[in-house]
């Protein structure tokens, strides 16, 4: 009996260990290619150039973020991309929050209906011409509500959602009826309270899609009054690699001094990535709670 328990023990142990190795080689997998691109954009661009830098600048230089913030453009992006994201997440979760709601009443007898309705469209689409001319006989290209209005209704939330409520109690709901509750006070007073950890789940996801989205931008916004600071930065981007074919090597110097297209690259990822990213560590306790409970039923 000693020699079995000491055996368990053992393999306990060795168990941990390798736990441990492996997470530690999975975090460094994820953690490396971030920590690199902040080497980079910290970087010489002339000498960046040379490679080699993998975990801190070789030659220490604020060329490239110089570069990016000394248009007020680039101010006037930001704050385009964050009204953009307040306004689509707050617009779509109220749509789709609903949505989930209405699609999770037992006594509505076309709820099946609606929700197969619904999730046709995740599967067949439009395509991009008729999206585009729908949006032109709209009259909302060249206008802010082109980027929310279109993704009101999200059918992907609104799945991950009405299989969170489906989970809830029905006994609440039902005795808030008993009480003379219409829909609407039940939804707002009792199950999206409830419900918050999905919504704070899918509010992290609708956030991300908004503030990386730029497709859309390019193609409904051709007077560039409403662009955002992802498409801002890819044109800079492509600027300075257009400046890199120049021949006359003063000129180059004095445009864009010591800034190669690597470190500018990497430069605009780190401004682009960091906002949102740091969003996360505050709904971070709601996504397991959120994401996987609702996964239940189907």
């Amino acid at each position: 009996m000693p020699q079995l328990f000491t055996n368990s023990a053992l393999r306990h142990r060795l168990f941990d260990i390798a736990n441990v190795v492996f997470m530690l080689i999975f975090s460094f997998i994820i953690l490396y290619p971030f920590v690199n691109l902040i080497a980079l954009s910290l970087n010489d661009g002339t000498d960046a150039a040379r490679g080699g830098i993998y975990f801190y600048p070789r030659v220490f230089s604020l060329d490239s973020y110089k570069l990016l913030l000394q248009n007020q453009k680039l101010l006037d992006g930001i704050l385009i991309s964050i009204l953009r994201v307040v306004v689509g997440t707050f617009s779509c979760l109220c749509a789709t929050g609903l949505l989930a709601y209405i699609v999770t009443i037992r006594t509505f007898s076309g709820r099946k209906f609606l929700r197969l309705l619904f999730l046709v469209t995740m599967y067949f689409s439009g395509g991009l011409i008729p999206s585009y001319l729908l949006i032109l006989s709209l009259h909302m290209t060249n206008t802010f509500s082109v980027y929310w209005i279109p993704s009101l209704i999200n059918v992907y939330f609104m799945l991950i959602i009405a299989s969170y409520m489906q989970n809830l109690p029905d006994s609440v709901s039902e005795s808030a009826r008993m009480d003379g509750a219409s829909e609407l006070g039940i939804y707002f007073r009792i199950i999206f309270p409830m419900s918050l950890p999905v919504f704070s789940a899918t509010a992290v996801f609708s956030a991300v899609g908004h503030w990386n989205s730029w497709f859309d931008v390019v193609l409904y916004n051709s007077s560039g009054e409403w662009d955002t600071l992802q498409v801002y930065l890819t044109r800079m981007l492509l600027e300075v690699e257009a400046l890199q074919t120049i021949r006359d090597q003063e000129q180059l110097h004095a445009m864009i001094g010591k800034v190669s297209p690597v470190t500018l690259r990497a430069a605009t990822t780190i401004v682009v990535t960091l906002p949102i990213a740091m969003v996360y560590p505050f709904l971070q306790k709601y996504f397991v709670g959120g994401i996987t409970l609702g996964a239940v039923k189907g």
